[in-house]
């Protein structure tokens, strides 16, 4: 029976989730390895770089560059310890990554307050061929630690956040601008340096705020201990209805924006690994239970870690190599709950050559098949000829289809999720950018819509049966 091909279109997760890879406190993991650990993409993958050019130390990171230097924080250093932005292909290769394997970007960027508006422009061109990403500029800038912090008043740092929001629209309309800062008032009175963002709040796409329900905040420099360390700790029910009052708070005085969290997590470092992911867990839990819809996006900080908080620690004696922590466990479970998966509807009957349209994690136009199984498959392959990049979903779990690559085996979708006989399953096929980036067309959407010919359907090589048996 001839098999029929429809129309799929990828929309928006109730809540989308997004993940941090890389920071002060670990290296880029790629994307083929995340994917094959956590069986899904992602939202939005979150890299965080520095932009200073005009201190002495520029380029290097900082702490090579003073690696030396007595520190007793880890913010100590003259600028802040992310990897600089523009050094050796950095961040463009990794944001290629990112894209090629059916995610956005979410880029965070601490940068010097005092840049011209025309070295200002230049970082905005340069993110004008990575589609519908977003830019968190200056994060976390109610607080004292970072260099923005250090060297710009509260008033200087909400001035420059919209004199780069400004230029962002102009440059990079595509790109969305997230303000991290704080939260409301506990006694409802106002935001954390309302008067000195408030024009920020209302010239930003998206409002966040960074609040982890533990920290080891003293990390690497001193030792989380019960009446030692610097470390923090607060309650489930404090920490949600902190980000409830403040999305409330800011959508009555701004006008209703999306709020979310860059970054998130559970301190393995004071909890003990054994809480971590429960305590996650009764979080995010609560976020769906409740239908927050004010709420639109948690940032899993991070993939892996030095210390403890990522869902892998990074192997001290190699730092190419992840220990998986039970959190990740955890996350997987979050990951494949409902109210976090991008919602995927069947459409109209497809024809070939099928042309797909990626304009982004929420907002993608491919194809679908449903196959009927007649059983537990003992070998399930799908062949596509083109050489385009695919994002291919089968049976609860997602796969990468690099340009060059024709045949990829699907079975790993039905080694922990086996189907019964009769059993009707749907593969799902996106495109996303081939090398990561939307090529300058003369079509008007160019800058926020990638498209992709797929000339002839694939073929699939479905057997149940082995070739032979070992006696």
């Amino acid at each position: 029976m001839e098999q029929q091909y429809r129309k799929m279109h990828l929309g928006k997760a109730a809540c989308g989730l997004d993940l941090g890879d890389g920071s002060e406190r670990a290296e880029y993991v790629n994307q083929d390895y995340i994917l094959w650990k956590l069986k899904r993409p992602h939202r939005c993958v979150n890299i965080m770089y520095t932009l200073y050019p005009h201190d002495e130390q520029w380029p290097q990171r900082i702490s090579e560059a003073c690696k030396d230097m007595e520190i007793h924080f880890q913010w100590d250093y003259p600028y802040d310890d992310y990897f600089p932005y523009g050094v050796d292909g950095q961040p463009f290769e990794q944001m290629r990554d990112i894209r090629r394997h059916g995610q956005d970007v979410l880029l965070t960027l601490t940068v010097d307050c005092g840049l011209s508006d025309d070295e200002l422009r230049a970082v905005a061109r340069d993110l004008r061929q990575f589609g519908r990403m977003r830019i968190r500029i200056n994060h976390e800038c109610t607080g004292d630690w970072f260099t923005h912090n250090k060297r710009y008043s509260f008033e200087e740092i909400g001035q420059f956040f919209v004199r780069f929001d400004r230029i962002i629209k102009e440059e990079a309309p595509n790109v969305q601008t997230i303000l991290c800062a704080g939260f409301l008032k506990d006694d409802g009175s106002e935001m954390e340096q309302e008067k000195a963002l408030i024009d920020a709040y209302k010239a930003a796409d998206i409002w966040s705020a960074d609040r982890y329900l533990a920290l080891h905040y003293g990390w690497p420099y001193d030792i989380a201990e019960a009446g030692g360390g610097k470390y923090t700790a607060t309650s489930v029910d404090y920490t949600f209805e902190a980000y409830k009052k403040t999305a409330a708070y800011l959508t009555k005085l701004c006008g209703a924006k999306p709020m979310t969290t860059a970054e998130f997590n559970v301190d393995g470092d004071v909890t003990g690994a054994a809480e971590q992911g429960e305590a996650v867990k009764r979080f995010v839990w609560r976020v769906r239970d409740e239908k927050a819809d004010w709420f639109q996006g948690i940032s899993m900080y991070q993939f892996r870690d030095r210390g403890r908080l990522g869902l892998e620690q990074e192997d001290p004696n190699n730092k190419a190599v992840g220990i998986e922590q039970p959190l990740l466990k955890d996350y997987q479970e979050i990951l494949a709950d409902p109210y976090f998966n991008p919602v995927m509807t069947a459409g109209e009957q497809a024809q070939f050559p099928a042309m797909l349209r990626w304009g982004g994690s929420e907002d993608a136009d491919g194809i679908c098949v449903p196959i009927t199984f007649e059983k537990q498959p003992d070998f399930c392959e799908i062949t596509i000829e083109d050489e385009i990049g695919m994002m291919i979903e089968v049976n609860g779990r997602w796969f990468y289809k690099a340009p060059a690559t024709k045949t990829i085996d699907l079975m790993p979708a039905f080694w922990e999720n086996p189907v019964a006989a009769g059993q009707t399953v749907t593969v799902s096929m996106f495109a996303p950018p081939a090398d990561g980036i939307n090529p300058v067309t003369d079509k008007e959407d160019w800058a926020t819509n990638y498209y992709a010919e797929l000339k002839s359907a694939p073929q699939f090589r479905i057997r149940y049966e082995v070739p032979g048996k070992v006696g």
